[in-house]
């Protein structure tokens, strides 16, 4: 059993929606099931694609094909009440799972037709639901917690799996592990985030025990150009604002997206806010029937003054100022060692920030991108994309606040990182449609390969100093010294994936890929010198994959299950991973089952899934940067979800989620783990809402959705609970007819409360940081305007 203590080379950092409600479309019925002009003979887009699936292999051709379901828009769905622009490209259906998610399968299908649990939030969502960031939207899929620590800007918790347990795609793209390259993303941008649950190495590589959350930037659409803008307002002088345009230019065949977005969000803590820009566009030419290209460039940066928590108190020491209901236990404090006893969330630290006047947390980045897509032959087609990315993040806080209970003041110390990164790659699709001794059967064939060169110059030094509880006096960061750290990673994979219709209604669905794993790692101290045992090198060469079934009993019933596996580098930290560690892989494997259903005209959807995933060699933080090697990991849950409109004006859904996930084996010196719950990780997690449309001459609709968390713990120990909480958000909009804005086709008001009953409550703890908690925000109001035309 070993226990590996590392002096503070900082975990580096890490990068959230109800269950997709009804759509509200108008959609020529006739064309329900390509909104966007295809490309003859073959369809022809961009990585990520939200085009409806084209039937696998030779469906189209064979007898054996299946009748064509009934698109979302037939006989018997609710009438459309509202439009949405040319861009919308798939007829959705409650849950959304008439969507083409390629994070999830490159086989072109639908979430139905994938044996595996996959969630697409769609951008319209977002917008009726008031999701600004990916945190948010995660908050409402089914079973996803997120947390937006400032170490982690998108940490995430899913099916008993935690921050770099889960990969974080752009467009398709892995950038680097999780835990130091996701950022705060806002949401104006996107197109959707695609939730893929469970071991998912098959498609996106190492890192992806606990899934895959896949976010997906606007793309062009053929067809008139179509324009929109967002602008939003709350209670804590936050503002939105958002610019898109999209369609066909008088070039024949060349088809536009541009998006920019700009936004203030304000935290609840003094002196905190977030500020992003993010600037995405498109070009997609059809040089003829069989030939297409497309390139693409983004540039985001994000400034943040963040805040970091507030501090666990003694129950004695607030007195009357103790609070219940946010957290519970003893706990001795992991950074000065003093014991606080029953500990509490003092009422006077709500809005206090501790972190130093002159803290800053900023990212740039840039993508470039570019491809095409070739028929070689009927039966034949070539994708490729090339991709291009760079990244320049920096922290610099105060990032402990540990109270002790010798001085009854507030402990600090500083950290400092920075990150310069690079990465190159391309990924190359062959798409064969054949039939195999009568049975339609499609096989891609794909070669990825990267370059990835970080380099993170860091902290050599740690100033700290203590501070009162109440009105702390901030100061400044202090003296800093650096020292630096290097790491190259390149990376080969082949993957083959296949599905085989054995019937009309039933398939097989499988995948195997054989990866290469490289590491160059080097570390020199704050004169320049390589510390002991650097530099030095270590290659992996993971075999992962999938195999499953669909079977559609009847029209709109698909059963489901899989097996799944999936592998990621110990401890899944580049920098934390030193010369003398156990380097070998960690490795994942699920069985999961489980039923989707769409029916009563579709009006209505729900889905089950329940799974069982084991995770071996596994490696844990344990407070104050220290890993341990915690064996295995064990969780085992189900899902449910549901949507319907029961009549016209009213939609109902709802999702929970249970998971039991603990550890086994895992022992070290002076103790055990073993049956503990790793961290943020909650058993119950639920969503639910309602809306109510009024069709007035000016149409109004209001709705209402709640969300209950239940308690999770901030550490391994167990020790100090975060309580569950329930919180709801309640909405009301109006659409102004075109008659009062001539030049606007749409334009809706909506005004919006978060958090209605001002409810306080612990939303994430940093097991790094166990002394500290990060606290959900109060009730906000919210006024926003949104036009199309």
């Amino acid at each position: 059993m070993l226990s590996i203590r590392i002096v503070r080379p900082r975990r580096v950092l890490l990068a959230s929606a109800a269950f997709t409600s009804f759509a509200v479309i108008d959609l020529p019925s006739a064309s329900a099931q390509q909104v966007r002009d295809p490309l003859p003979p073959i369809e022809v887009s961009p990585v990520q694609s939200r085009e409806q699936a084209r039937p696998a292999g030779r469906e189209g051709q064979s007898p054996r094909r299946p009748t064509a379901r009934r698109s979302a828009t037939a006989a018997g769905a609710p009438k459309p009440v509202t439009t949405v622009s040319a861009a919308q490209t798939q007829a959705q259906t409650p849950l959304n799972s008439n969507t083409v998610a390629e994070s999830a399968s490159r086989l072109g299908l639908t979430v139905r037709e994938t044996p595996a649990t996959v969630e697409v939030i769609s951008a319209q969502t977002m917008r009726e639901q008031g999701y600004r960031t990916v945190s948010e939207v995660a908050a409402g899929a089914v079973g996803v917690t997120s947390g937006d620590n400032p170490a982690e800007p998108a940490a995430f918790s899913m099916r008993g799996f935690t921050n770099s347990q889960i990969n974080t795609l752009y467009n398709g793209i892995k950038i680097g592990p999780q835990n130091m390259t996701s950022r705060i993303t806002d949401t104006a941008n996107l197109e959707a985030v695609e939730f893929l649950k469970g071991p998912a190495s098959l498609i996106s590589g190492e890192g992806a025990a606990g899934g895959a959350i896949n976010f997906v930037t606007k793309q062009p659409h053929t067809g008139p150009i179509r324009n929109e803008a967002d602008f939003s307002w709350d209670s804590l002088n936050s503002f939105r604002a958002h610019y898109g345009s999209g369609g066909s230019t008088n070039v024949q065949g060349l088809d536009y997206r541009f998006d920019v977005s700009r936004s203030s969000l304000n935290g609840f803590a003094d002196d905190t806010n977030t500020k992003t820009l993010d600037v995405s566009g498109q070009l997609n030419y059809r040089i003829s029937d069989s030939l297409k290209v497309w390139g693409a460039i983004e540039y985001r940066e994000d400034r943040s003054k963040a805040y970091w928590g507030a501090p666990l108190v003694p129950v004695a020491y607030s007195g009357s100022h103790a609070t219940s209901g946010i957290v519970s236990g003893n706990y001795v404090s992991n950074y000065n060692g003093t014991n606080l006893g029953a500990v509490t969330i003092d009422d006077r630290t709500f809005n206090t920030n501790y972190n130093v006047l002159d803290n800053r947390n900023v990212a740039q980045e840039v993508w470039l991108r570019g491809g095409f897509e070739l028929k070689l032959a009927p039966d034949l087609t070539l994708k490729s994309q090339a991709y291009g990315y760079g990244a320049e993040r920096s922290w610099f806080n105060n990032e402990v606040e540990a109270f002790n209970s010798g001085s009854n003041l507030v402990d600090r110390e500083r950290f400092y990182v920075a990150h310069s990164q690079r990465l190159v790659g391309n990924i190359t699709d062959l798409i064969w449609d054949a039939n195999i001794a009568g049975f339609d059967n499609r096989l891609v064939t794909t070669l990825s390969s990267s370059y990835l060169d970080f380099v993170r110059p860091g902290a050599a030094n740690f100033p700290g100093d203590s501070v009162s509880l109440v009105d702390p006096n901030r100061g400044y960061y202090g003296l800093l010294t650096t020292q630096q750290q290097t790491a190259r990673i390149d990376n080969e994979a082949l993957s083959f994936e296949d599905r085989l219709k054995l019937t009309r209604s039933f398939a097989l669905v499988g995948g195997l890929r054989v990866e290469h794993i490289g590491l160059d790692r080097n570390s020199t101290d704050k004169n320049g010198l390589e510390k002991a045992g650097f530099p030095f090198t270590k290659d992996w060469a993971p075999v992962t994959g999938r195999i499953g079934y669909t079977w559609e009993a009847i029209p709109g019933l698909t059963f489901f299950s899989q097996y799944a596996t999936g592998a990621d580098i110990s401890a899944n930290n580049i920098f934390l991973l030193g010369p003398t560690q156990n380097l070998d892989l960690t490795t994942a494997r699920t069985y999961e089952t489980g039923v989707k259903h769409l029916f009563w005209g579709n009006r209505a959807e729900w889905s089950f899934a329940a799974y069982d995933i084991l995770r071996k060699n596994v490696y844990a933080a344990a407070g104050g940067q220290t890993l341990n090697i915690a064996g295995r990991q064990e969780s085992k849950g189900v899902e449910l979800a549901a949507a319907v409109r029961p009549i016209e004006p009213l939609r109902l859904w709802g999702n929970i989620a249970y998971v039991d996930a603990r550890y086994a084996d895992y022992n070290f010196a002076g103790g055990s783990f073993s049956g503990n719950t790793p961290p943020n990780v909650p058993r119950i997690v639920a969503n639910a809402g309602a809306s109510y449309r009024f069709f007035t001459p000016w149409p109004v609709e209001v709705g209402i959705s709640g969300r209950h968390v239940g308690d999770r713990y901030n550490t391994d120990a167990n020790v100090v609970t975060m309580k569950a909480y329930t919180v709801a958000d309640v909405y009301a909009f109006v659409d102004i007819p075109k008659t009062v804005f001539n030049a606007v086709d749409q334009a809706r008001l909506t005004f919006r409360v978060r958090n209605i009953t001002d409810k306080r409550y612990a939303i994430w703890g940093d097991p790094f940081y166990p002394d500290q908690i990060l606290l959900g925000a109060p009730r906000t109001y919210e006024l926003s305007a949104a036009f199309k035309w």
